[in-house]
């Protein structure tokens, strides 16, 4: 099994109000309890903000910190997933079921390796 990332790509400004929020948050919810229960879902989380990123950066043999995102665009990360699939095809399937209920585009990304035995070699 390949891990991939499922990376939910959200317009920057505030979030849409409440009656269009909450029933793509339910679609959320019912998406992630599919992928848990097929053994695809490993972890997923949303993201504050780009305003409250901090960049930490070695610049001439110095330690720099900067407020704010790296890289500002139109749109930002606002959350992402990671499953476990046996191949693109599978990853795509969930990327596009994500799409669905969510609204917002999706980008499938294979891990190198896996990254939960590389941890454990490691440490």
């Amino acid at each position: 099994m390949t891990l991939y990332l499922l990376s939910i790509y959200q317009p920057d400004g505030p979030p849409p109000p409440q009656e269009i929020l909450e029933p793509i948050m339910r679609n959320l919810d019912e998406i992630n309890k599919e992928m848990k229960a097929s053994g695809a879902w490993v972890f997923a989380g949303g993201l504050h903000p780009p305003s409250t990123a901090t960049v930490v950066r070695v610049k001439e043999g110095q330690l720099l910190t900067t407020d704010g995102p790296f890289a500002e665009g139109k749109e930002h990360i606002g959350g992402f997933t990671v499953i476990q699939a046996p191949d693109l095809d599978e990853a795509l399937k969930w990327g596009a079921k994500l799409a669905r209920a969510i609204t917002l585009p999706i980008e499938v990304r294979p891990f190198h390796g896996d990254p939960r035995h590389d941890m454990c070699r490691r440490g």
